[in-house]
């Protein structure tokens, strides 16, 4: 497996719409594992294609560590790969959680989603899946399926707020060129 490098906000990549999957093949299976592997290191429970500079509808999630409170990350591991993942019902409840994200490192926001959703997904096996999910899992797997249409979770926050994380992570960025170059 490779680790990939994550794409940092604001980059013009994070806002491109991702195009279907025609098949999960031995390529997509292998980025699949690749994007698992970046998103364990990085000590994250979701990640989209595009963060990784893949423009397919591709994510992976598992939130089964931060179920367990598992801040070694020596829990069991319960990954879900999909592909083409489609929203068939969302509840009329909504929920606020906390989010954060790996493309906008050091920054939470709360964002409010619907609290259980299905989804209809391609899994690793090309096999075509439904699955329910609430609570962290729902927040997660909207959060990563915004990635694939160009959303970020700060576009779901105040236009103040969001511009002033979006300045912070260009300073950083900027700082970094510099030390760098």
């Amino acid at each position: 497996m490779t680790m990939l490098p994550i794409i940092i906000a604001p980059d013009p990549r994070l806002k491109i719409v991702a195009t279907p999957v025609a098949r999960v093949d031995d390529q997509v299976r292998r980025l699949m594992d690749d994007m698992l592997e970046t998103m364990y290191a990085a000590d994250g429970i979701g990640l989209a294609a595009p963060q990784v500079g893949e423009t397919r509808r591709i994510i992976v999630v598992d939130v089964r560590r931060d179920e367990l409170g598992d801040e070694d990350g020596d829990g069991e591991r319960e990954p879900i790969r999909m592909a083409n993942p489609e929203l068939i019902w969302i509840s009329d409840d909504d929920e606020l959680h906390e989010e954060g994200c790996l493309s906008l490192p050091q920054h939470f926001a709360e964002v409010r989603r619907p609290e259980a959703v299905r989804i209809r997904y391609l899994d690793e096996n090309n096999e075509l899946k439904e699955i329910e999910a609430d609570g962290i899992l729902a927040t997660c797997v909207q959060h990563e399926m915004d990635h694939l249409d160009g959303i970020l979770f700060v576009d779901h926050v105040s236009a103040l707020k969001r511009d002033m994380i979006l300045r912070k992570l260009q300073k950083s960025k900027k700082q970094t060129e510099a030390k760098v170059g």
